[in-house]
């Protein structure tokens, strides 16, 4: 694969992480109300697992396992949040996860950058399917979903764990044949 590409978006970068950017992951996600509402980001989050994960990115896309994108502001550069794709290339779909700072909350950047990702999905790597997951108790996750198109599929109960903890799934996807170019 080539390099990874930086998508723009007109309030947004969604640009490769960079090892500088590690601080402010680790201040944005070590937000205890961040992990509360998504299934990888741990609380309290560990010292060095900011620039750890950054590392794992360039080897992720170029194996085409994933693609991951910082959220900047486009103005100055400050990170606001995470999108990424995690491939299923036999499948020819992907599932999309993100984040966004609390400071950032209920600005519509989530929404921004979904779409931006969509597009590149559906436009740029020919997929014919994207699905995103979100926790019961985060409605405005699903709320992004439902603004850029995703279709409810269902309910998923106790799909997943977090810590000792059993965690209902709410599944949102949609097809290349259902996204509007």
């Amino acid at each position: 694969m080539n390099d990874q590409p930086t998508l723009t978006t007109p309030r947004l970068f969604l640009r490769p992480f960079r090892l500088e950017d590690a601080a402010a992951v680790q201040l944005l996600a070590g937000d205890p109300d961040i992990a509360a509402t998504t299934l990888n980001i741990p609380h309290p989050y560990p010292e060095g697992a900011a620039a750890h994960w950054i590392s794992t990115h360039a080897e992720s896309w170029q194996q085409g396992k994933s693609v991951t994108f910082a959220m900047v502001l486009r103005e100055d550069d400050t990170l606001l949040g995470c999108i990424s794709l995690g491939f299923h290339p036999r499948h020819e779909m992907a599932e999309m996860g993100y984040w966004v700072g609390k400071p950032y909350w209920g600005q519509g950047f989530g929404t921004e950058a979904a779409a931006a990702i969509l597009d590149f999905g559906f436009n740029q790597l020919n997929l014919n399917r994207i699905y995103a997951y979100h926790l019961p108790r985060n409605p405005p996750s699903g709320r992004i979903m439902q603004k850029i198109g995703m279709t409810y599929e269902g309910l998923l109960r106790q799909a997943s764990k977090k810590g000792d903890t059993f965690e209902d799934l709410i599944l949102y996807a949609i097809l290349r044949e259902d996204y509007s170019f």
